[in-house]
């Protein structure tokens, strides 16, 4: 009983925090009437559908990985479910703890070794990251910065300097766990525990040992993996995260149909390098306000108010990418909860 309400607490404050900004914003820039100038005709119902199904391939690349990864110990179900999982996690804790903090426990359940599970999971957060390191520089290359970035601010912030700071960040922790995965695993966990050890750092010692720990058990399973299993591994990812990615592509389409296509693809990828360390649930509140300002320039509404339809889009980008989830795991927690504790009695 008590963890089920401590998980409804947590479902709780992400979802106060995302609508709180949403109605914030619905508050100080909707104009009334927007709605109704909306014509929801063939484009765009067709533009919303299509934003679903990007959805959809985004979980079907993520279920494909774990089926991939597992060597196909998971049928396609089992997979399914510990997508969602980790996905419901994912939206109840920090963008920088993510689904996979608790997705070793989820394999483990399905019938994966739990250490074999903690591999594959940090495996997992590898590719994901090594994505956006990959990316990064051939948007920055290929596009524009003032385009890019379009003097946005955030917290009287710039924009380009924001994702800096945030590429930084995930390039180190890629390269260290490219490092300890696959070159010098106990060098790297000794480096951490003794970084860790710092007085203004040593509050978080426990843990990092524990992802020490964890790189070494990584290292020792995932160097037997074979070149068609990284590359099955990476198709996958890549796969979800475009297809992530191309949600906003399908809703632009069918609200601002008029806007450039790659310039929304590659916005989208910084976005989500931002909000991937964002501190708060999910990302709540930063995601909505992120979207709605820095997708304001590009939507060419006609007569409709640019700041409403923006929230608009926000508000069905929220709803497709991230409530959805939470719903899904209101359904799933309570068979895990109710599994977990009838093992701890055996």
């Amino acid at each position: 009983m008590r963890n089920e309400t401590s998980i409804l607490y947590k479902i709780a404050i992400p979802i106060i925090i995302g609508i709180g900004v949403i109605l914030w914003m619905f508050i100080n820039e909707y104009q009334p009437g927007t709605w109704d100038l909306i014509t929801f005709d063939a484009l765009t119902v067709s533009g919303i559908i299509l934003a679903w199904i990007f959805m959809l391939g985004r979980d079907f690349g993520l279920a494909w990985r774990f089926r991939g990864i597992t060597d196909k110990q998971l049928s396609w179900r089992q997979a399914i479910k510990v997508t969602f999982l980790c996905e419901f996690t994912s939206a109840i804790t920090p963008s920088t703890v993510g689904g996979s903090a608790l997705g070793m426990i989820f394999l483990n359940k399905e019938g994966i070794d739990l250490g074999k599970g903690t591999a594959l999971m940090l495996t997992t957060i590898f590719l994901d990251e090594l994505l956006f390191v990959l990316l990064c520089p051939l948007i920055i290359a290929i596009v524009p910065t003032d385009i890019l970035f379009q003097n946005f601010e955030l917290w009287g912030m710039e924009m380009k300097w924001i994702f800096w700071i945030a590429y930084s960040a995930i390039a180190i922790w890629t390269a260290i766990l490219f490092i300890g995965i696959f070159i010098k695993p106990n060098n790297v966990k000794n480096l951490l525990i003794s970084t860790f050890k710092l007085k203004w750092l040593k509050r978080w010692q426990n843990k990092i040992a524990s992802i020490g720990e964890n790189i070494v058990t990584t290292s020792t399973e995932i160097k037997k993996r074979s070149f068609k299993w990284w590359a099955n591994a990476f198709a996958a990812t890549l796969l979800s995260w475009t297809s992530r990615f191309m949600v906003v592509n399908a809703l632009l389409l069918a609200f601002a149909p008029l806007t450039n296509q790659l310039l929304i693809l590659c916005r989208q990828v910084l976005l989500w390098l931002i909000l991937s360390v964002c501190p708060t649930p999910g990302g709540s509140g930063l995601s909505e306000e992120l979207f709605t300002n820095y997708y304001r320039d590009l939507i060419f509404s006609g007569s409709m108010d640019i700041a409403s339809i923006a929230i608009i889009l926000a508000l069905f980008w929220r709803i497709i990418t991230y409530y959805v989830y939470l719903v899904i795991g209101i359904f799933l927690i309570p068979s895990f909860l109710k599994a977990s504790n009838e093992n701890k009695k055996q």
